[in-house]
């Protein structure tokens, strides 16, 4: 098989990250999601406990500032080292799942890119969380905003597209109409066809 990323942008509840693991199981390529967060805390001399901390946040203006073009900002400075992980990865030839980190766009320039965008209803959504933190409705809904909202701030501070929009990705898709297995199933004949077509 010739390189394929498969970008996997999600909303929170969608099932996003769970299908991203499916994917890498079926084609049999690593998932690179809080992975990362181990190589850059190597890199950085710190714990993987405080590296994730700033993992996909927004910086916080009011305590960061550039200097000559370098940012003393440890949320940028993790960001850019993922994306930078990523490319390097990418550039080798290696195929790959990338959960978020911006990938549709920051890895847009490899032709092997195949990006997605999950979503989900509100309701279904909801009842996931409600399940899998163990969490009234009420706080699952602020607890699905919250993520959100941190997710599309992240996002949009470092591309220029905005986050869930349609035009940024290749496929996006309501994992609840189908359910998370036959949305899988979609998805793969989607990208062993969008593989195929790469291979011509």
């Amino acid at each position: 098989m010739s390189q394929i990323i498969i970008s996997v942008g999600r909303e929170f509840g969608s099932g996003g990250r769970v299908i991203a693991e499916e994917l890498a199981k079926r084609f049999n390529i690593p998932i690179y999601d809080r992975h990362l967060i181990t190589e850059i805390a190597e890199k950085m001399g710190m714990t993987a406990e405080e590296v994730e901390k700033y993992d996909e946040a927004p910086k916080l203006k009011i305590l960061s500032r550039r200097v000559n073009g370098y940012s003393n900002s440890i949320e940028d400075n993790v960001a850019e080292m993922q994306f930078n992980i990523l490319d390097e990865k990418a550039k080798k030839g290696e195929s790959f799942v990338v959960v978020g980190r911006c990938a549709e766009t920051k890895l847009k320039k490899y032709p092997a890119l195949i990006s997605l965008f999950i979503l989900g209803d509100t309701d279904k959504k909801v009842e996931r969380v409600m399940k899998l933190y163990e969490l009234n409705e009420e706080d699952a809904k602020h607890f699905m905003y919250k993520k959100d909202k941190k997710r599309k701030h992240y996002h949009n501070y470092h591309c220029t597209g905005s986050w869930g929009d349609s035009r940024l990705y290749d496929l996006s898709i309501n994992s609840s109409r189908l359910g998370i297995d036959k949305t899988v199933d979609m998805l793969e004949t989607y990208i062993k066809a969008r593989a195929a077509a790469m291979g011509e």
